[in-house]
């Protein structure tokens, strides 16, 4: 008979614990930093917030650092924090990348593109181009978000953005997608109705319509404050589709974009070349999301109407 061994027999030993965190955590961690809350996770991964609390803790318990810290605003990262996300939203792109190449994905152009854009550009120019986007790739779904205010990229609310401003800060492929040229503008009815304007100094007898002022998108949108005018506003809206409204109604002048002027053949420019703002319309999207193909054929769909029919938008377009 053999002594007894002092030696645990390898079935039972307990494993080591693993080094490396579990890809599951690293999911529940990016909607946590996406959303500022453990509630907003769980909508977005369909589970209860308590799994995904214990989801973080484990994650947190595992790496020997505290990931997020509570702020007014909800769970913000800490250093540490910030350095995973960059680290876990990589993971997440080569997984996404390896997906679609494997399912065929990249091949036949499938599945949904968030995109978010300025009211009046995704209304009168986006949605009546899609059908040749979609004659060209029948497998690709659009969902065109046209929020009141610019989209968090960083919370993962839209796949890629048109907006004003390009973002601050982040992992973003960003472009300058074309000028944007906006023209004074009023109804035929209201310039029969009122004073003749022969320079900017007569535009202080008039009614203006314009944005309402404690819910720009940006600062840029101050144009009226350009043209050094002081006006008189007697409606002002949240968006650029209301405003044309107004200003088709005779209710006063505004500024309007040149696919908006297009649209309506009722409306005048007001001292053209004199009452005028050129801004610029900026495309960006996730580093992570920019190697899937159907963002990039929407990215690339994007830039073919800016750089195609500049006459929309006043402005020339620019490589990226």
């Amino acid at each position: 008979m053999k002594p007894p061994s002092n030696q645990t027999p390898l079935h039972s030993r307990t494993p080591p614990p693993n080094p490396l965190p579990d890809w599951s955590d690293l999911r529940y961690f990016l909607e946590v930093a996406r959303t500022g809350s453990h509630a907003g996770a769980a909508r977005r991964l369909d589970v209860e917030h308590t799994t995904v609390a214990r989801r973080l803790q484990r994650l947190t318990e595992q790496l020997g650092r505290p990931l997020f810290e509570r702020s007014r605003a909800g769970l913000t990262l800490t250093a540490a924090g910030q350095v995973l996300r960059g680290h876990a939203e990589a993971m997440e792109a080569q997984l996404l990348t390896a997906a679609e190449q494997i399912t065929g994905e990249a091949a036949a152009v499938a599945g949904t593109v968030r995109l978010a854009v300025p009211e009046a550009l995704g209304t009168m120019v986006l949605a009546p181009r899609l059908p040749r986007l979609f004659a060209e790739h029948p497998e690709l779904q659009v969902e065109l978000l046209l929020l009141p205010r610019s989209p968090s990229l960083a919370a993962r609310e839209a796949d890629l953005a048109v907006m004003v401003e390009p973002p601050a800060s982040g992992r973003y492929y960003v472009t300058r997608l074309t000028d944007l040229r906006y023209d004074l503008c009023a109804s035929s009815s209201y310039l029969a109705a009122h004073p003749p304007v022969a320079s900017l100094d007569d535009l202080a007898a008039h009614r203006f319509v314009d944005y309402v002022q404690d819910y720009l998108l940006s600062d840029s949108l101050r144009y009226l404050d350009e043209l050094q005018l002081k006006p008189r506003r007697v409606f002002a809206a949240t968006g650029m589709l209301a405003q044309h409204a107004a200003i088709a109604a005779g209710i006063g002048m505004g500024m309007l974009t040149r696919y908006v002027q297009a649209a309506d053949p009722n409306l005048r420019r007001v001292l053209p070349g004199q009452a005028s703002v050129k801004r610029t319309l900026w495309l960006a999207a996730p580093s992570e999301l920019f190697g899937l193909r159907r963002v990039r054929v929407v990215w690339d769909f994007l830039r073919s109407i800016a750089e195609g029919e500049p006459a929309l938008f006043g402005g020339q377009a620019r490589d990226a």
